[in-house]
């Protein structure tokens, strides 16, 4: 039987590092599984803030085609010229507005106003052409892009536009409702241009797809068309026992940035080291990726510092391994109606790694549900000091007795395999 063909048109891809790469990089891993043949388009040279050489060990073997042209990226320029400023902002470090200098609030509005919707928009026409190209001379059977950043979308349209070929878009976060949109100044005209450019994809597309019920529902007020939600997932865990941590550790594994500043939990903590002598003898907070200078600054005020280890970013496989040594696990979204639409990849990963979950986020997220579902862990909002406090005591005691253990329920839904199988019975093939 001859495989469907796929043509895969995204941005992050190996070497880069973080939560974008991995959603296309594990349904590439497995599409052949389904009689699928990837063929999968991304940028020659990109200005990844982040990169991770190890991601690539999950395509050993695997049957599917790469295509490559360079871009060129603002990023790449302003890097050069303001080292500092454009690498704190390419990782998705944007400072409390009160904070910015004059020049940091320029490179924004330069970035909201000036590439829209965002700073790949200089790949898309020659994208365009070579694809054009490319399938004017090799069949497929439908195409896929993913974003953000959304400007993948822009060379999805122009394909339906000249082929008519079915095309599925994936949003892996909303577009006009993202949560850095309203920190980049955005002019009125920036803001009409952006929400057209997201109506023209939203009508024209043949199949959406979302990570998030939340983020369906959003889609769904503004087009007609099928919307299927497929969530991250996790993939085949490490099967190596790692020791638990004789401290009682509670980790956040991946950036932590100043729109995550959960003031709740520093509070609670500092008040039970405080009153706990034997709390305070045995924890430890570990922050391990990207940590904003003004969520350091807030754990020196409630005097939990000294207590914090932060460690740079690791590789996806040390990540795994200290998701599965630490007591307990820490997943933070930012307290807004944005972060409500937003599941991070991580929690997937979270779910298997043997680990309760204290999760801190806003109303009517999907993480609340999945936790609930799971039996994984607690979710709190960030008015739930008490609540959370005494959870956190809680565990404390069945760690002290060493009776701390996840007992999850019904986690084979989510794994890498099974929600590849939903993509592909999402997508309008020919």
């Amino acid at each position: 039987m001859q495989k469907k063909k796929l043509l895969i048109i995204a941005y992050y891809w190996p070497p880069a590092g973080g939560p974008g790469v991995q959603r296309w990089l594990k349904f590439v891993k497995y599409l052949p599984a389904f009689g699928v043949h990837p063929i999968v388009y991304v940028p020659k040279n990109a200005a990844y803030p982040l990169l991770d050489e190890t991601l690539l060990e999950d395509l050993k073997g695997i049957d599917y085609t790469l295509l490559q042209t360079p871009i060129n990226e603002p990023n790449q320029w302003l890097a050069k010229l303001f080292k500092k400023q454009s690498k704190t902002m390419s990782s998705g470090v944007i400072k409390p507005q009160s904070k910015q200098s004059l020049f940091e609030k320029f490179l924004l509005w330069a970035r909201g106003n000036l590439f829209i919707p965002d700073s790949r928009i200089t790949w898309v026409k020659p994208s365009v052409r070579f694809l054009e190209n490319f399938l004017s001379e090799n069949q497929v059977d439908a195409m896929v892009t993913t974003g953000p950043p959304h400007s993948i979308h822009l060379i999805g349209l122009a394909l339906k536009q000249s082929t008519q070929l079915p095309w599925l878009a994936d949003f892996r976060d909303p577009w006009t409702e993202i949560n850095y949109h309203d920190q980049l100044y955005l002019s009125k005209f920036a803001q009409k241009r952006h929400q057209t450019l997201e109506s023209n994809v939203l009508q024209l597309v043949d199949t959406l797809v979302t990570t998030s019920e939340a983020t369906k529902k959003l889609l769904a007020k503004k087009t007609k068309k099928p919307i299927f939600t497929i969530t991250n997932g996790y993939d085949e865990i490490n099967q190596v026992t790692y020791k638990k941590d004789q401290i009682f550790s509670l980790s956040h594994i991946g950036s932590l940035l100043s729109n995550r500043n959960p003031e709740v939990l520093w509070e609670v903590l500092a008040e039970i080291i405080k009153e706990n002598d034997a709390f305070k003898n045995a924890f430890q907070l570990n922050l391990i990726g990207k940590v904003s200078q003004e969520i350091l600054e807030t754990l020196n005020k409630f005097e939990v510092d000294s207590f914090c280890h932060v460690t740079a970013y690791v590789s996806h496989q040390e990540a795994i391994k200290l998701q599965k040594q630490a007591q307990v696990l820490l997943f933070i979204e930012e307290n807004s109606l944005a972060g409500s639409y937003i599941i991070g990849g991580k929690l997937f990963e979270y779910l298997v790694a043997d680990t309760p979950i204290i999760a801190i986020g806003p109303a009517h997220s999907d993480v609340q549900q999945i936790l609930k579902e799971t039996n994984t862990g607690a979710y709190f909002y960030y008015n739930e000091k008490e609540r959370l406090k005494a959870h956190v005591l809680d565990l404390f005691t069945l760690f002290e007795n060493n009776q701390l253990k996840q007992q999850p329920i019904g986690l084979q839904k989510y794994h890498r395999k099974a929600l590849t199988q939903q993509l592909v019975n999402s997508i309008p093939w020919v």
